[in-house]
């Protein structure tokens, strides 16, 4: 369990940095906040889901 705790962090991680490199996009003017904004809200979805996963996996 212990590795998979430690997995899902790695994924959290990964997960959070595309999170950012989408948005670093949309501030630099190189992609529309329309064009970005169901891709972003499907990476933040993800990025809670991992976290809520990771969390349960703990309390076990």
């Amino acid at each position: 369990m212990a590795e998979f705790i430690a997995k899902m962090g790695v994924v959290i991680e990964e997960a959070d940095e595309t999170v950012f490199w989408l948005e670093l996009l949309v501030d630099a003017g190189l992609v529309r906040e329309e064009r970005m904004k169901s891709l972003l809200a499907e990476a933040n979805s993800l990025v809670a889901i991992f976290v809520a996963s990771r969390r349960t996996a703990r309390s076990k």
